[in-house]
């Protein structure tokens, strides 16, 4: 088994897919938590100035969606034939898209205000119609068993909940799905025990 050293800010953010991953695999990680005051002198040390990275013996991978795929390719997680894995990367960057269209860096805490109660608002409920009409009465994304697109869902919708409590009152499925993913006794026991941060 190789050694693995997850690198990231003491968030759940872009490190959390990866977290879940190894959550539900049993493997062993050491998860390094940066303080924001350090990053300006650990950014230039990164491939692409960019976190979070995983060390796998020591060689540094980074992005942390291909890092997701990576750890999850030769497992159910995936999908189990190749259309439900194309199907599994399909949900995740849709859900990647949107989440990566909110401004989390910008410094004008009112422009950031409006354009996240635009998103939320506006874009929000376009996407959730979607996903709640894809999921249908099925019991997860895709195919007959739980994937790394599931556990997306629950990370993303974390966040999103987090900025708009109310977001999935219309969308019961969804909501459902959710706490399936957050009963599965690895996920349920991560959440149990990591470090309780608002992102």
């Amino acid at each position: 088994m190789p050694n693995y050293k997850l690198i990231y800010f003491n968030m759940r953010g872009r490190a959390e897919i990866i977290r879940y991953i190894f959550a539900y695999l049993d493997i062993e990680y050491e998860d390094h938590r940066i303080e924001l005051a350090d990053w300006p002198k650990i950014k230039s040390t990164l491939p692409f100035g960019k976190i979070p990275v995983l060390e796998v013996d020591g060689l540094t991978l980074h992005q942390s969606l291909a890092i997701a795929r990576y750890l999850t390719k030769t497992t159910d997680l995936a999908g189990e034939t190749d259309l439900e894995q194309c199907h599994v990367d399909a949900i995740v960057d849709t859900l990647d898209d949107f989440m990566s269209r909110f401004p989390w860096a910008e410094k004008k805490q009112d422009i950031k205000d409006q354009m996240f109660q635009d998103l939320l608002t506006h874009d929000a409920p376009r996407l959730l119609q979607d996903l709640h009409a894809y999921l249908g009465d099925k019991e997860w994304l895709i195919g007959n068993s739980v994937t790394w697109a599931d556990f997306y869902w629950d990370i993303c919708s974390t966040t999103l909940l987090a900025l708009k409590p109310d977001l999935l009152d219309m969308y019961p499925r969804l909501r459902a799905l959710r706490k399936k993913v957050q009963a599965i006794p690895a996920i349920a026991d991560w959440i149990q025990r990591r470090p309780q941060t608002r992102m």
